[in-house]
């Protein structure tokens, strides 16, 4: 196998695994899923891909890393094999990774830090915080009291 395919392997797996702790996991899922059926994977490949998943939410903040490498590591592996053995061409390895990187892009770009805070005393009734608000409408009943 030359050193492209390895190459495309590990960054594939790689993307995988950052794609596992984001919103866009359900679409990068079905991607691998469906390029691993493909290629004669085992037929739990969507739920070895969940489970996966689930065990690399679960580990806590020191664990989580050497979990993702691991799990880099196996697809990566996985991946390879089935190129070497011919069962996912290199044009269909490419477009799973150009699929996985754009997916991974666009769950960069939306992450979004936010710090609210309230200052100024105390707060006697609802405080609404968001990043923008459009089209609001306030409806207050005019009561005449005396």
């Amino acid at each position: 196998m030359d050193s492209e395919l390895a190459v495309l392997a590990a960054s594939g797996a790689t993307t995988l695994v950052s794609l596992m702790v984001t919103d866009s996991w359900t679409h990068a899922r079905e991607l691998v899923g469906r390029y691993l059926s493909r290629t004669s994977a085992a037929p739990d490949t969507f739920d070895d891909l969940q489970d996966t998943r689930i065990r690399l939410l679960a580990a806590d903040a020191t664990e989580r890393e050497r979990a993702a490498r691991e799990i880099s590591r196996r697809y990566g592996d996985h991946l390879r094999r089935l190129a070497e053995a011919g069962g996912g061409s290199d044009e269909a390895l490419r477009a799973l990774l150009t699929s996985l990187l754009r997916l991974s892009a666009s769950a960069t770009g939306t992450w979004r830090t936010v710090d609210n805070r309230i200052s100024g005393g105390v707060q006697h009734g609802p405080v609404v915080q968001s990043g923008s608000v459009a089209g609001l409408t306030f409806h207050v009943d005019h009561v005449d009291r005396q």
